[in-house]
């Protein structure tokens, strides 16, 4: 099979198509031939040597993917609902950037009746990270406000929708005009442009100085001490990245005072199990609405041609995007 390996850390330059040895699926996996795959910021970070892929996964970068299946566990296939031939889109630890790719099949959704194979791409480790955090971690209810720092990214956009879906009022932080649009245009109720604004004074006059219930931190960094100033009481704050850097100054007592929860996670290292989890509530609770593309749609920014990663590279690292990032073979 042809697949995109990273010859040595680097920049997007040392992203090589090259041949490459067919995957073999084990036991409660399954392999899919790939039609599409998107990139994501941890792909950027292994490709520079700072995030390696966990023990036994593919050497590979490549989290998300979409295509038909082609083979694996023919009784777990039958047992979780799948047979060959069958569209999914699947969160893998490694190895999507390859014509064939292993995934758990705990890991696999079916493609949304009417998306396209790129647009289904664009959709497992976004939904995955949003659905773990913003509402099994952070726990956010119908009818409470959460802020994304980072609204125009791939993660944001799906966060915005699934929120705004689950009954929230969402706010979000932008670097640009154009990027305050885009995400009030997918139902964001307030877009904050951080280089012309101060989100936390924009959030208090946004809640009535109560501040947000949870807040969605991909940025870290002097963010952390800003953010605990938005929350309202009981509010919490989850950090999924560190763009801004890994040290911050917290309010110990503004943290006791308004019983405020800081947490963080990251998704890959996770279990099998945690994120079949995460599948099967993504299943019943944000599958059914993907159908109908109104309340949750696609957002891609652009797709390229598998053999044009670097170019994907370089536009992801530019952070000129609002949205997904996807290719196709």
């Amino acid at each position: 099979m042809k697949a995109i390996r990273i010859a040595q850390a680097g920049g997007p330059e040392m992203l090589q198509l090259v041949d490459y040895p067919d995957p073999q699926a084990g036991a409660g996996e399954l392999l899919i031939a790939v039609e599409a795959f998107g990139v994501n910021r941890p792909d950027v970070l292994q490709r520079k040597g700072a995030y390696p892929p966990p023990p036994g996964a593919s050497e590979l970068p490549g989290l998300e993917v979409a295509g038909r299946i082609v083979g694996g566990d023919a009784q777990e296939l039958a047992a979780a609902g799948f047979k060959l031939g069958d569209a999914v889109c699947a969160l893998t630890p490694g190895g999507g950037y390859a014509q064939v790719c292993v995934a758990p099949i705990g890991h696999c959704l079916p493609v949304p009746a009417g998306w396209s194979m790129l647009e289904a791409a664009s959709l497992p480790e976004t939904f995955f990270t949003v659905w773990s955090n913003v509402f099994e971690r952070a726990a956010l209810q119908s009818g409470e406000s959460l802020l994304v720092h980072g609204g125009s990214s791939g993660i944001g956009v799906a966060a915005i929708q699934i929120a705004k879906a689950m009954g929230a009022r969402v706010y979000v932080t932008v670097g640009s005009a154009s990027k305050a649009k885009a995400c009030l245009a997918l139902g964001a109720d307030l877009a904050i442009d951080y280089k012309e604004q101060d989100f936390v004074a924009e959030v208090k006059a946004a809640t009535d100085g109560a501040g947000v219930n949870v807040i969605l931190d991909m940025v870290a960094g002097g963010y952390i001490e800003r953010g605990v100033q938005c929350l309202a009481n009981d509010g919490r704050l989850v950090i999924i990245a560190v763009q801004g850097g890994t040290e911050a100054h917290i309010d110990a007592g503004a943290v006791l005072r308004r019983r405020l929860t800081i947490s963080g996670s990251t998704l890959r290292p996770r279990s099998l199990a945690f994120k079949s989890g995460i599948a099967a509530a993504l299943r019943e609770r944000v599958w059914p609405l993907l159908a109908a593309r109104t309340v949750i749609k696609p957002v891609i920014y652009r797709s390229f041609a598998a053999d044009q990663i670097a170019m994907a590279h370089a536009l992801m690292e530019s952070g000129q995007h609002v949205g997904k990032i996807v290719l196709s073979w």
